[in-house]
């Protein structure tokens, strides 16, 4: 493979050409945009530090960890405070914290004693072997009980997805829990069984893996691997049609064409479904333009110390919709890492719309502070303005892994198979996470190197 075009300059498409350069093979990345890093924002305003998308990246892989080592960035690397592990779920219109043990689940005022005596009764459910695909809200009420889907699950899938449980496919957005249900019958015994075949494959559970950071937030990781790319990446550069002949791929931009070996698409779903391809045999992408992205808006927050009752000494808080509450959920940015805040002050970064309520993410700015104060105001007692406020509006943020999502992945394996040279990776393909979509762009580049060609 002498020469590979990527398009997309998110972290699955710079991770992809990281590694593909690092093998000897000529990349060229082609980004629509003016900056690379996708989503990965992270602004800084003397002391303050706003990450506009995601807080952190979860050490699920060890791909993900060597990343880190091979950008040279392990000591710039910083693991959240130990002391900010506590998460918060919003019950009663308060923030009160999740167990951290089997005896603190049992003694919590967070669920009723049904709920309780239903988790305890969930090893003995018989598993569904009729393969139906159920969504994530059928699993947990045939599993679990409905207490446990509003008050729990719910804003689980709030703070992942930003999306709907009742719409959300059990095996292609949480396809680990539908594992442990086929593999050992049920969700508890999986976590107890299954410890020995997770430590063999190196994969560790999102909800035990690290979660790190930079010195200077996320954006210090796509900041360096474009840095290595130098004039391999054409910012500004959206890519107008692809044409496949005898000698390549040719990719044309406003700059012109170029003939590559293979393409790589590591951009979006729905930008997918619009890009024009010229093949012998006929590409259809117009399905992928169904695949359903919600609008979120980041409202990041500052404030005095004495101006927030609640201790915000975790790692926030998710509110399920049966609060009736318009915030997704909150992360105490301040408290993950040092230096989000001046002295004395702490960050919090809320999150609004999604699938949930998408008509509130496209709100004016002054709209979504007060949105998100009058939520504070209830569930951690803030008082007062914030003295530090930057938002961040995504009009298509996480596409949405819904029921009946396998047509799409089977779609894009059916035109892998048949267009030998393109590919497909990124966060609508292989998980919506930021490890996952890193881990996406190693596995792609294993791949198209040199050694494994095919």
């Amino acid at each position: 493979m002498r020469s590979v075009a990527i398009i997309g300059a998110g972290i699955t498409g710079l991770t992809a050409a990281f590694y593909l350069k690092r093998r000897g093979v000529r990349v060229t990345v082609y980004e629509a945009g003016p900056r690379a890093g996708g989503v990965i924002q992270s602004r800084r305003d003397g002391g303050w530090l706003a990450e506009c998308g995601p807080n952190t990246i979860l050490e699920t892989s060890p791909k993900i960890a060597q990343l880190v080592r091979d950008a040279g960035l392990a000591a710039r690397r910083m693991v959240n405070d130990p002391a900010a592990e506590a998460r918060y779920l919003v019950r009663g219109q308060k923030a009160i914290a999740m167990p951290g043990s089997p005896l603190g689940f049992l003694t919590t005022k967070l669920f009723s004693f049904p709920a309780k005596l239903a988790v305890l009764r969930e090893p003995f459910i018989k598993p569904r072997r009729d393969g139906v695909e159920e969504s994530i809200a059928q699993f947990v009420v045939r599993r679990f009980n409905q207490e446990f889907l509003d008050h729990a699950i719910d804003a689980l899938v709030a703070g992942i997805y930003a999306g709907d449980p009742h719409q959300l496919s059990l095996p292609h957005a949480f396809p680990k829990l539908k594992a442990l249900e086929d593999n050992y019958g049920s969700m508890i015994k999986g976590q107890l069984f299954g410890a020995r075949a997770r430590k063999k494959s190196g994969e560790v559970a999102k909800d035990r893996a690290a979660k790190f950071s930079f010195d200077e937030g996320l954006q210090v990781l796509p900041d360096t691997l474009a840095a290595t790319l130098g004039d391999a990446l054409k910012l500004d550069s959206p890519v107008e049609k692809l044409a496949r002949s005898a000698e390549g791929w040719t990719v044309t931009t406003p700059g012109g064409p170029a003939v590559h070996d293979a393409v790589i698409y590591c951009g979006t779903a729905h930008r997918l479904a619009q890009l024009r391809v010229e093949n012998p045999e006929p590409v259809d992408f117009s399905p992928f333009a169904r695949i359903i992205y919600p609008p979120v808006a980041s409202v990041v927050l500052g404030f005095r110390r004495e101006d927030v009752t609640h201790p915000c000494a975790g790692f926030g808080m998710l509110i399920p919709k049966i609060e009736g509450l318009k915030i997704l959920g909150t992360i105490f940015s301040s408290a993950l890492f040092p230096n989000r805040a001046p002295a004395g002050h702490v960050t919090l970064t809320s999150y609004v719309g999604g699938a949930r309520y998408p008509e509130l993410a496209g709100q004016t700015q002054d709209r979504l502070v007060e949105t998100v104060m009058g939520d504070l105001r209830l569930l951690l007692g803030v008082r007062g303005r914030p003295v530090f406020t930057h938002c961040a509006f995504y009009p298509k943020a996480i596409p949405q892994y819904n029921v009946g999502y396998g047509a799409y992945r089977n779609l894009l394996t059916d035109i892998e198979t048949r267009t030998p040279g393109l590919h497909f990776a990124g966060h609508y393909r292989d998980g919506v996470s930021l490890g996952d979509s890193i881990v996406s762009g190693v596995n792609i580049a294993e791949r198209l190197s040199p050694a494994n060609k095919g």
